[in-house]
């Protein structure tokens, strides 16, 4: 399992770094942290992303989103376009105030993972670029 919760500071101390080099009189937007929130702006992004924008390393799945989760951790899942009931080769879910991401299945062991990875924790920021 590859637990994002680690990344979080790290991601939350650059925006505050790029934030403090603006002089902007209007207040940034604040960027809601709870779990489902959070993954919706994941699902966004990795849909036009990953899976709409023709990238090939997601090019044989698609996207199935599980937001309303009544586990309290709503997530996204990668499956094979030929067979959606087929076991998920990639989750991506969070949970809690805060939100704690989690990203696990094959896709994370093999040569996408540390992109995967990378893309989730800036989605989840509320960064919206690919």
């Amino acid at each position: 399992m590859h637990n994002f919760t680690r990344y979080a500071p790290l991601a939350g101390a650059a925006i505050l770094v790029v934030l403090t080099g603006c002089q902007s009189k209007s207040p940034a937007p604040t960027t809601n942290r709870a779990a489902l929130p959070t993954m919706e702006r994941v699902a966004l992004a990795a849909n036009a992303c990953w899976f709409k924008s023709g990238d090939p390393v997601f090019s044989a799945y698609r996207l199935a989103p599980e937001l309303n989760s009544f586990s309290g951790r709503p997530r996204i899942l990668a499956v094979p376009k030929a067979s959606p009931e087929s076991r998920p080769l990639l989750v991506v879910q969070a949970e809690g105030n805060p939100a704690r991401l989690d990203a696990f299945g094959p896709m994370m062991d093999g040569a996408a993972g540390s992109r995967i990875r990378q893309d989730v924790v800036r989605w989840a920021n509320g960064d919206k670029r690919c």
